[in-house]
């Protein structure tokens, strides 16, 4: 009989933690799983490793493919699964032992959410820079359906190795695609497209690894300019941005307006510049004119793209605009 719940474990070299992983997995209080591990063409002892769990625990089941990186391991592991319900694991983080259990009963008692993740916690605690803490305490805020799809365009609202999502609703927008973009974001993305309801769990139950080898460190499709590109790619189709609305784009630095190039190629003028920076008041970029926020408090409220990229400002922008009465998700959005 079908196990409900499948964990898909990619792993390529992960001889140093996979160990660490695998406890974590397997000492889960929901037992009622299977793993599928895909080995993406490891050339150190990761296998032998897994073998040895594999004598310990039946659940396991162990693929091979030639190194295709993570996209093809995870596209394979969903070809493979037949179990309802997925979660996502990477081969260096480790679950909280409720972790499974309390993110399929989440699944089973709301049926209108597709996807789950829960808050992280970043280790080991004396490598972690300040940014890297930032965000995290920014994207574990993110809790409630409505707040992550009014945060979509910020940045990564769930950690992609503590999500848990319904495996027909991955399948059926596609999968996990490859390209030059961060893959995990553009599958929220492309779910969010789609009008599917994602959700998290307000607590850790994953502890998530950082290194200086991560592949959001080291790989270009997790730099910022790629974030950029697949951000203004989904954005410009965005129902909100297709009301014939003013488009008010907030801050006219030269590093904001060389972003918002990438959305405005999509044929998304900005109407005015915000800025609060009086020496830029009244000069023109783009065709437009930049204004002091005073501007927004008309009659008829533009729809407002706030570029601001420090998470800090980005919530006093916030502020500013709700005290004129904008409202977040239908007459502005923050955009990353």
């Amino acid at each position: 009989m079908t196990p409900p719940l499948a964990v898909l474990l990619p792993f390529y070299n992960a001889a140093p933690t996979l160990a660490e992983t695998l406890d974590s997995i397997l000492a889960q209080t929901f037992k009622d799983f299977i793993l599928i591990a895909v080995n993406d063409g490891s050339t150190d002892n990761s296998c032998e490793i897994m073998h040895e769990y594999i004598k310990r625990d039946q659940r396991i089941e162990l693929l091979q493919i030639e190194h295709q990186g993570v996209v093809g391991a995870m596209n394979h592991a969903l070809e493979q699964c037949t179990a309802p319900i997925c979660a996502r694991m990477d081969a260096d983080d480790i679950m909280a032992p409720e972790r499974l259990q309390k993110q399929w009963e989440y699944l089973q008692a709301n049926p209108e959410i597709d996807l789950v993740g829960s808050c992280v916690r970043l280790f080991p605690e004396e490598i972690v820079q300040d940014g890297f803490n930032e965000y995290i305490r920014w994207q574990n805020s993110c809790i409630t359906p409505r707040q992550i799809a009014d945060n979509i365009y910020v940045e990564l609202p769930i950690a992609n190795p503590s999500i848990c999502f319904r495996r027909d609703v991955v399948q059926e927008v596609g999968g996990y695609r490859d390209g030059d973009f961060p893959e995990d974001y553009e599958l929220l993305l492309r779910l969010h497209q789609h009008g599917h309801q994602m959700a998290k769990l307000p607590e850790v139950l994953l502890h998530w690894r950082d290194s200086d080898s991560r592949l959001t460190r080291t790989d270009e499709r997790y730099s910022r300019t790629a974030f950029d590109r697949i951000r203004a790619a989904y954005l410009a189709s965005d129902p909100r941005l297709q009301q014939g609305r003013p488009l008010a784009y907030w801050s006219a630095g030269r590093v904001t307006r060389k972003r918002t190039a990438y959305l405005i190629g999509y044929g998304h003028s900005p109407h005015v510049w915000i800025d609060i920076d009086p020496g830029k008041i009244g000069k023109v970029y783009e065709g437009a004119e930049v204004v002091a926020p005073k501007w927004l408090e008309q009659e008829e409220k533009p729809f407002v793209l706030s570029y601001v990229s420090n998470h800090g400002a980005q919530a006093l922008i916030a502020s500013d605009l709700e005290s004129r009465g904008y409202r977040n998700g239908i007459d502005y959005l923050i955009v990353g």
